[in-house]
């Protein structure tokens, strides 16, 4: 991937972000719906239960991060679905596996931090979102569709190939919230970087790149 490419999509991440945020006022939600201290229960990217204690509150760009990255992660969840059936390569195989076992629960952290905020403000940004999603590393509808018409090896490159593009559109989005003030929201950001780094490098030695 080129560094021009790289560095539009960055751009978008933060040019939507100036956007959304000089649109509304500053607000935060509090999760524990009292403003004191609760447990959360969350999945790590290993798989693993942790526990995570919420102290502060939930902003703005953690919530428009959020409404981002849902779809961004149903669309990769969506690709590795399409390998169980469509390759029989195991480390192909292996590799979807673990996308899915990794971004499945940290969709439902995600909708949780949603869920709570129930505000029409949010959902308006939601909708705002919508047209900077082609500039985040997700297939577009003809992309996804020769995805599920290969199989085989073609399958496996496209496979790889789109989702080192996904991967690499996460890690620019994730960097929004890497200095959240909510550390269950810090955590998820530094999780979404290490781990899909790690799965870029597999995947491009799975290319022969």
């Amino acid at each position: 991937m080129s560094s021009n490419a790289h560095t539009l999509r960055t751009g978008a991440v933060v040019l939507i972000g100036l956007i959304t945020l000089g649109a509304l006022s500053a607000c935060t939600i509090n999760l524990t719906g009292n403003g004191g201290m609760g447990d959360h229960s969350m999945m790590n990217n290993n798989g693993s239960n942790t526990n995570s204690v919420v102290t502060e509150e939930i902003g703005t760009v953690d919530i428009m991060f959020a409404q981002m990255m849902i779809p961004h992660h149903e669309q990769a969840i969506e690709m590795s679905t399409l390998a169980e059936t469509r390759t029989t390569n195991p480390e192909v195989l292996a590799l979807a596996a673990q996308i899915k076992a990794a971004q499945a629960p940290e969709i439902e952290q995600m909708k949780e931090w949603l869920a709570v905020s129930a505000s029409s403000d949010m959902d308006h940004m939601g909708h705002d979102m919508d047209n900077g999603m082609d500039q985040m590393g997700m297939l577009d509808e003809a992309q996804m569709s020769a995805l599920a018409a290969a199989n085989g090896a073609a399958f496996d490159t496209l496979y790889l190939e789109g989702m080192i593009a996904h991967h690499l559109g996460a890690i620019d989005m994730a960097q929004m919230i890497l200095s959240s003030a909510n550390p269950e929201v810090k955590k998820l950001g530094e999780n979404i970087v290490s781990s899909q780094r790690a799965e870029i490098d597999q995947m491009r030695k799975l290319l022969g790149q």
